[in-house]
């Protein structure tokens, strides 16, 4: 097959006529010869999404915990069998950091030999290939030291990192900032038909989180309601300007949501739900008041729950299932960032403690 730009030709399974797009591929060709189109990146870190990561370190926690080596063992298993970093009991990935090392003729990304960039799209759709057993990772974090290469194909996404944040911070926002473009374009949707919208964020101390409670409030949202799972993380949200109420309540339970969000104030407009674990999605349709929206911004969510859910509550919400694209989405969430130290310092502390080792 000639090469494709959305990277039909680097798909090995399945072939023939039921040939897929590289994301719902079982395998990929992760070879470093690159069609005219692709670019070539040298990779230094992977950032696993948040669901993927909690699944196999759940899967490989046992009476003496986490075992870090048995949780390295099985990404470089999936990388090496599928030609990619896709999670086979989540379908996510993540994003990476690297250099650019070739750039083909025809590639339209407008990247140059030696640009430091982090991916904007899924692992679960770039051919990877890990070359150094990934011995620098202990398994504990999201975060994953690596040496290798990956491929992006013509029809891609990847931004030089900026100057003036650390790049790994950085790639802490880039790596969820859809997040906060959807939301802040559902927020000013309500604006702009006269209605100042409520909002509830399920996983408000998380990354996606905290940056669409910032991307809310910059967008003209009202009252702000941030729900996290227990009190340390409550108090990390606490004085940070970023949501009138800090609610504590498992997003997972339908009673207890329901509860705290009705003492912070009642049902809101729009809820966004950042938690990266199953069992959110009626739940959080609960708390939204009748014609309001619902964003689902997790790997974790069952859109078959959700929609019926939905129906089986009687509810009269609009769902979206959040796109990791929104034109701008990179510049926009740095730009969050830069504009409040209280969000900074939230990020900030989040990437010392994964580079320290275990919160």
């Amino acid at each position: 097959m000639t090469h494709s730009p959305f990277g039909v030709h680097r798909v090995l399974d399945p072939t023939g006529e039921r040939v897929t797009l590289p994301q719902a591929a079982r395998v990929l060709d992760p070879s470093p010869e690159t069609a005219p189109d692709e670019v070539r990146i040298d990779v230094e870190v992977l950032n696993l999404d948040a669901a993927s990561y909690r699944q196999l370190r759940e899967k490989h926690t046992g009476a003496d915990g986490v075992d870090g080596g048995a949780v390295r063992q099985e990404v470089l298993d999936i990388v090496a069998v599928r030609g990619k970093m896709q999670n086979p009991v989540t379908g996510s990935g993540g994003m990476l950091i690297g250099t650019v090392a070739q750039v083909g003729p025809e590639s339209p990304l407008g990247l140059q030999v030696g640009d430091r960039v982090a991916t904007l799209v899924s692992l679960s759709l770039t051919p990877l290939a890990i070359t150094d057993g990934l011995a620098s990772w202990d398994g504990m974090s999201e975060r994953v030291p690596a040496s290798g290469h990956a491929i992006l194909f013509g029809r891609s996404i990847a931004a030089v990192l900026p100057d003036d944040l650390d790049p790994e911070l950085a790639l802490m926002v880039m790596d969820v900032c859809g997040a906060p473009a959807l939301a802040q374009r559902v927020v000013q949707g309500y604006v702009a038909r006269g209605h100042v919208p409520s909002v509830a964020v399920l996983g408000a101390a998380g990354k996606s989180g905290s940056l669409s409670l910032a991307a809310a409030r910059d967008a003209g949202a009202g009252r702000r309601v941030a729900v996290v799972p227990d009190a340390r993380e409550a108090e990390l949200l606490r004085g940070t300007g970023l949501a009138e109420e800090v609610a504590v309540a498992d997003a997972r339970s339908p009673l207890g949501l329901e509860a705290a969000v009705r003492q912070a104030g009642g049902p809101v407009d729009v809820t966004v739900v950042c938690v990266d674990v199953p069992g959110c999605e009626q739940p959080a349709i609960m708390v939204t008041a009748q014609g309001g929206t619902v964003i689902y911004f997790s790997m974790a969510t069952s859109f078959a729950a959700a929609a019926l859910g939905a129906e089986g509550l009687a509810a009269d919400v609009t769902m979206l299932v959040g796109n990791g694209y929104t034109p701008g989405h990179a510049d926009y969430a740095l730009s969050l960032l830069r504009g409040d130290d209280a969000l900074r310092g939230l990020f900030e502390s989040r990437l010392a403690a994964e580079q320290t080792g275990p919160a």
